[in-house]
Protein backbone atom coordinates (compact mmCIF):
# COMPACT_ATOMS: atom_id res chain seq x y z
CA UNK A 1 0.00 0.00 0.00
CA UNK A 2 1.65 3.49 -0.74
CA UNK A 3 1.12 6.40 1.49
CA UNK A 4 -0.28 9.62 0.64
CA UNK A 5 3.29 11.20 0.15
CA UNK A 6 3.98 8.17 -2.62
CA UNK A 7 0.56 9.29 -4.01
CA UNK A 8 1.38 12.69 -4.08
CA UNK A 9 5.02 12.44 -5.86
CA UNK A 10 3.04 10.33 -8.41
CA UNK A 11 0.39 13.02 -8.88
CA UNK A 12 3.44 15.35 -9.21
CA UNK A 13 5.24 13.31 -11.87
CA UNK A 14 1.90 12.97 -14.00
CA UNK A 15 1.80 16.68 -14.17
CA UNK A 16 5.47 16.46 -15.19
CA UNK A 17 4.76 12.99 -17.65
CA UNK A 18 1.06 13.64 -18.70
CA UNK A 19 -0.08 10.35 -19.48
CA UNK A 20 2.00 8.38 -17.58
CA UNK A 21 1.10 4.85 -16.04
CA UNK A 22 2.59 3.48 -12.99
CA UNK A 23 3.75 0.20 -12.44
CA UNK A 24 6.01 -2.20 -10.38
CA UNK A 25 8.71 -4.60 -12.02
CA UNK A 26 8.45 -8.45 -10.42
CA UNK A 27 5.82 -9.97 -7.68
CA UNK A 28 8.17 -9.72 -5.07
CA UNK A 29 9.94 -6.59 -3.41
CA UNK A 30 13.47 -8.50 -3.89
CA UNK A 31 12.60 -9.05 -7.78
CA UNK A 32 11.32 -5.30 -7.92
CA UNK A 33 14.71 -3.62 -6.46
CA UNK A 34 16.32 -6.26 -8.71
CA UNK A 35 14.88 -5.00 -11.99
CA UNK A 36 15.35 -1.39 -10.95
CA UNK A 37 18.79 -1.62 -10.14
CA UNK A 38 19.70 -3.29 -13.33
CA UNK A 39 17.47 -0.14 -15.26
CA UNK A 40 20.12 2.20 -13.16
CA UNK A 41 23.20 0.51 -14.19
CA UNK A 42 22.24 0.11 -18.15
CA UNK A 43 21.98 -3.82 -18.07
CA UNK A 44 17.43 -3.40 -18.51
CA UNK A 45 16.46 -1.50 -21.70
CA UNK A 46 13.23 -4.00 -21.92
CA UNK A 47 10.28 -5.63 -20.46
CA UNK A 48 8.00 -8.32 -21.39
CA UNK A 49 4.47 -9.85 -20.19
CA UNK A 50 2.13 -12.00 -21.62
CA UNK A 51 -0.60 -10.28 -24.04
CA UNK A 52 -2.91 -11.78 -21.29
CA UNK A 53 -1.73 -10.02 -18.50
CA UNK A 54 -3.51 -6.62 -20.92
CA UNK A 55 -6.78 -7.59 -21.07
CA UNK A 56 -8.62 -6.41 -18.26
CA UNK A 57 -6.19 -3.39 -18.48
CA UNK A 58 -5.80 -2.09 -22.01
CA UNK A 59 -4.09 1.45 -21.11
CA UNK A 60 -1.46 -0.58 -18.99
CA UNK A 61 -0.24 -1.39 -22.41
CA UNK A 62 2.64 -0.22 -23.70
CA UNK A 63 2.43 2.74 -26.31
CA UNK A 64 5.59 4.31 -27.49
CA UNK A 65 6.47 7.75 -26.58
CA UNK A 66 4.63 7.32 -23.57
CA UNK A 67 6.75 8.00 -20.58
CA UNK A 68 5.38 5.67 -17.69
CA UNK A 69 6.63 5.46 -13.62
CA UNK A 70 8.63 2.51 -12.26
CA UNK A 71 7.26 2.51 -8.63
CA UNK A 72 9.76 0.58 -5.64
CA UNK A 73 7.69 -2.44 -4.04
CA UNK A 74 5.86 0.24 -1.83
CA UNK A 75 4.78 2.40 -4.25
CA UNK A 76 7.19 5.43 -4.03
CA UNK A 77 8.40 6.34 -7.35
CA UNK A 78 11.76 5.64 -8.61
CA UNK A 79 12.20 5.80 -12.19
CA UNK A 80 10.91 7.35 -15.25
CA UNK A 81 10.84 5.34 -18.42
CA UNK A 82 9.74 6.26 -22.25
CA UNK A 83 9.01 3.57 -24.23
CA UNK A 84 10.61 3.48 -27.71
CA UNK A 85 9.44 0.75 -28.74
CA UNK A 86 6.92 -2.25 -28.71
CA UNK A 87 6.61 -5.46 -30.57
CA UNK A 88 4.03 -8.86 -30.18
CA UNK A 89 5.74 -11.89 -30.50
CA UNK A 90 5.47 -15.40 -29.34
CA UNK A 91 7.30 -16.64 -26.61
CA UNK A 92 9.37 -19.19 -29.47
CA UNK A 93 10.69 -16.28 -31.58
CA UNK A 94 12.05 -14.43 -28.88
CA UNK A 95 15.33 -13.32 -30.00
CA UNK A 96 18.93 -12.81 -28.27
CA UNK A 97 18.43 -9.37 -28.79
CA UNK A 98 15.33 -9.15 -26.79
CA UNK A 99 16.57 -10.97 -24.39
CA UNK A 100 20.06 -9.10 -23.67
CA UNK A 101 17.56 -6.22 -23.49
CA UNK A 102 15.53 -7.63 -21.03
CA UNK A 103 18.86 -8.35 -19.15
CA UNK A 104 22.38 -8.37 -20.20
CA UNK A 105 23.47 -10.98 -18.17
CA UNK A 106 20.89 -13.21 -20.21
CA UNK A 107 21.95 -15.95 -22.74
CA UNK A 108 18.53 -17.11 -24.89
CA UNK A 109 18.37 -20.25 -23.41
CA UNK A 110 18.92 -18.46 -19.87
CA UNK A 111 16.30 -16.69 -20.89
CA UNK A 112 13.86 -18.68 -22.06
CA UNK A 113 14.47 -20.94 -19.09
CA UNK A 114 14.02 -18.03 -16.38
CA UNK A 115 10.97 -17.05 -18.13
CA UNK A 116 9.23 -20.09 -18.44
CA UNK A 117 9.69 -21.24 -14.96
CA UNK A 118 7.83 -17.56 -14.02
CA UNK A 119 5.10 -17.31 -16.92
CA UNK A 120 4.30 -20.90 -15.23
CA UNK A 121 4.05 -19.89 -11.55
CA UNK A 122 2.27 -16.87 -12.80
CA UNK A 123 -0.65 -17.78 -14.74
CA UNK A 124 1.13 -20.54 -17.33
CA UNK A 125 3.11 -21.05 -20.58
CA UNK A 126 3.23 -22.47 -23.70
CA UNK A 127 6.06 -21.76 -26.58
CA UNK A 128 3.31 -20.37 -29.18
CA UNK A 129 2.37 -17.76 -25.85
CA UNK A 130 1.99 -13.85 -27.20
CA UNK A 131 4.36 -11.71 -25.85
CA UNK A 132 4.52 -7.86 -25.46
CA UNK A 133 7.56 -7.03 -25.63
CA UNK A 134 8.58 -3.09 -24.23
CA UNK A 135 11.98 -1.58 -25.16
CA UNK A 136 12.37 1.68 -22.58
CA UNK A 137 15.03 4.19 -22.23
CA UNK A 138 15.20 5.63 -18.46
CA UNK A 139 14.46 9.38 -19.11
CA UNK A 140 14.87 10.26 -14.99
CA UNK A 141 16.69 7.99 -12.15
CA UNK A 142 13.79 9.30 -8.92
CA UNK A 143 16.98 8.38 -6.18
CA UNK A 144 17.32 11.09 -3.66
CA UNK A 145 14.99 13.07 -5.89
CA UNK A 146 12.59 15.65 -3.58
CA UNK A 147 9.50 14.90 -4.51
Amino acid sequence: MTSDDDYDAIVDLNDIYPGAGTFRFGNSKAECQQQIDLVRRGEKSANCAPFRDFKDDPDAMPVVGRCDIAANWGGSPALVLRTTRVEHVRFCDVTLDMAEAESSSYTLDGWRAEKTHYFKRNGGWSDDMPLVFEFFELVEDLDGRSL
